[in-house]
């Protein structure tokens, strides 16, 4: 299916709700869940959720929500999760993603790594402009969803044995790139958020990657409480 036509299916508002709640979650999500949380009969989900599947949007499995095996378990279920495959639509053609992936393949190949840093930081303090370091972990949030980082609270265990507050984002804005070229383009991220949030702030982005999110998280400063 072309990309235009697979983005179409969203048009619909009840496919676009199930789709955006399916894709938040970060995980495998049932009929019957997606359909509480639309609003709407399970029949009508599963048929939106199936066509979101043959749309190549979502990606489709099966198996116990019970979390029990064997003899009265149950039927496997229907479960849904986001696609990892993107999508994008452009109007006439552009072709972005080659030149960056050329662009970074000769910062690479030059040991532009440093300069690149200095420069996405930068561009983060010019993207915040006069206004101060973010204040705390729920505006960095608020600013990092809408430049489409999907960030979502997660309680990391301290050496101290207390949960620390830690964003973490489901998706990289630059993860196409970032496949072939992690530790050029993983670094300029984190420089660039650094920039966006302030050095100074209460708010600290450091590396953590982990599969299938991007390889910053945010984190409370060791001086600073949120």
């Amino acid at each position: 299916m072309e990309d235009i036509d697979a983005i179409a299916v969203l048009q619909d508002p009840v496919r676009r709700r199930l789709y955006e709640y399916v894709a938040a979650q970060g995980r495998e999500v049932g009929r019957n869940e997606a359909a509480e949380a639309a609003g709407v009969a399970r029949s009508l989900a599963a048929h939106h959720l199936d066509r979101l599947a043959e749309a190549g949007l979502l990606e489709s499995g099966s198996r116990r929500l019970t979390g029990r095996s064997g003899p009265g378990a149950g039927r496997p279920a229907k479960v849904y999760t986001r696609a990892r495959v993107e999508r994008s639509v452009s109007l006439p053609a552009r072709d972005y993603r080659t030149a960056a992936e050329l662009l970074a393949e000769a910062a690479e190949q030059a040991g532009l790594d440093a300069g690149l840093r200095a420069a996405a930081r930068r561009r983060g303090e010019t993207l915040r402009g006069s206004a101060a370091p973010c204040g705390g972990l729920e505006e960095a949030m608020e600013m990092l969803a809408a430049r489409g980082y999907e960030p979502h609270l997660e309680d990391a265990e301290e050496a101290t044995g207390a949960a620390a507050r830690v964003v973490r984002m489901r998706n990289c804005p630059f993860h196409a790139v970032a496949e072939r070229f992690p530790p050029l383009v993983c670094g300029m991220n984190l420089a660039l958020l650094e920039g966006l949030l302030g050095a100074d702030g209460p708010v600290r982005a450091r590396m953590d990657a982990r599969p299938g999110e991007c390889c910053v998280v945010l984190e409370a400063s060791k001086s600073n409480g949120d």
